[in-house]
C-alpha cells in the first residue's frame, strides 16, 4: 500500500510561512497585494477566483480585483494590464485564461510585467525557468509538484526521474524544476516509444497529459514515487487523475491523490509567489 502524499499538509506548511513573511513586512509598511483580471465570469475562473481569495486572506495577502465584461475590448485589457505594471503597491497579476476569443493572447501576456507575473504565463518567466535566471516566477502547478516531493523528503538528487507530457504550463517546466534539483531527467509525450518501459526506470513519475487514466499498472513498478497532475471528471461523476489510481496505490511507494494532491498546492504556490515579488521590493 503506497503512501498517499496529501497536499494539505504541505499548504498548511506553506501558510504558516507566507503569513509569517506577511506580518514581517507589514511590519515595515508593506503589504503584499495581488491584482486579479478576469474578464467575463467562467464558473471554473469564479471557483479559483474564490480559492485564491480565501488564501490570501488567510494569509494577509491584500487583493485588488479588476473585472471586465465579456466583450471587453483588448485595448480596455492592455489598459488594465499597463496599470497593474505602473503601480508599485501591487506585487503580482493573476489572469485569468483563457481569454475570450476577441483577444490576442500572446500580444496580453507579452504585455504583463514578468516580474509581476506570479503565475508564470509570460515568455519571459517562462526563460526565466529554464536559464535558471530570477525573471519572472514558474508556472504554479509545475512547482506544486516539486513542493510536494520536498514537503515529503522525496529524494531528488541523483535519482531517475520521467516527466509524462510537455506542456509549457507543467511538463517542460517540471522537468527543468527537476534537472535543477540534480534528478536526471527524461521527458516523454504521447508518441514515446516503449513508455511503460521508461517509466518503469524512474524512481519518480510526473505525469501531466491531460488525459484521463493514461498511466495504469503497467508503467508502474515497487519503489516509485508518482505525483498526478490531472485532474477530470469520470463516468461517475467522481474526481480522477491521469494515474489509474486503483492500479497504482497497490503497487508503488508513494502517490498523489486526485483530488486532494498537486491542485490543493497550486495556490498556495500562487500566493507565495505574491509574497516573493513583495520582498523583493524592501
Amino acid at each position: 500500500m503506497a503512501t498517499i502524499l496529501k497536499g494539505a499538509p504541505v499548504v498548511a506548511a506553506m501558510n504558516e510561512a507566507n503569513a509569517a513573511r506577511c506580518a514581517a513586512m507589514q511590519e515595515k509598511g508593506v503589504v503584499p497585494t495581488l491584482a486579479v483580471v478576469r474578464v467575463g465570469a467562467r464558473p471554473d475562473d469564479l471557483s479559483y477566483e474564490k480559492g485564491v481569495l480565501t488564501r490570501c486572506g488567510k494569509v494577509g495577502v491584500a487583493v485588488k480585483q479588476f473585472l471586465l465584461p465579456e466583450d471587453a475590448t483588448q485595448d480596455a485589457l492592455l489598459e488594465v494590464i499597463r496599470k497593474i505594471n505602473a503601480d508599485p503597491s501591487i506585487h503580482g497579476c493573476l489572469l485569468f485564461r483563457p481569454l475570450p476569443k476577441q483577444f490576442d493572447d500572446r500580444a496580453v501576456r507579452a504585455a504583463l510585467a514578468p516580474e509581476k507575473d506570479i503565475d508564470g504565463i509570460t515568455d519571459g518567466s517562462l526563460a526565466g525557468v529554464f536559464t535558471n535566471t530570477a525573471i519572472g516566477y514558474p508556472p504554479c502547478t509545475a512547482q506544486a509538484c516539486l513542493e510536494i516531493l520536498k514537503y515529503y523528503q522525496v529524494p531528488l538528487s541523483g535519482r531517475r526521474a520521467v516527466v509524462v507530457g510537455r506542456s509549457l504550463v507543467v511538463g517542460k517546466p517540471a522537468a527543468m524544476m527537476l534537472d535543477r534539483e540534480n534528478a536526471t531527467v527524461t521527458l516523454c509525450n504521447s508518441r514515446t516509444q516503449d513508455l511503460p518501459a521508461l517509466c518503469k526506470e524512474a524512481d519518480i513519475v510526473v505525469v501531466a497529459m491531460g488525459r484521463q487514466g493514461f498511466i495504469g499498472s503497467d508503467c508502474l513498478r515497487e519503489g516509485q514515487v508518482v505525483v498526478d497532475v490531472g485532474i477530470h471528471v469520470n463516468a461517475e461523476g467522481k474526481l480522477c487523475g491521469d494515474v489509474r489510481f486503483d492500479e497504482a496505490e497497490p503497487l508503488v511507494e508513494a502517490i498523489t491523490p486526485v483530488p486532494g494532491g498537486v491542485g490543493t498546492v497550486t495556490t498556495s504556490v500562487l500566493v507565495g509567489h505574491v509574497v516573493d515579488a513583495a520582498e523583493k521590493t524592501l
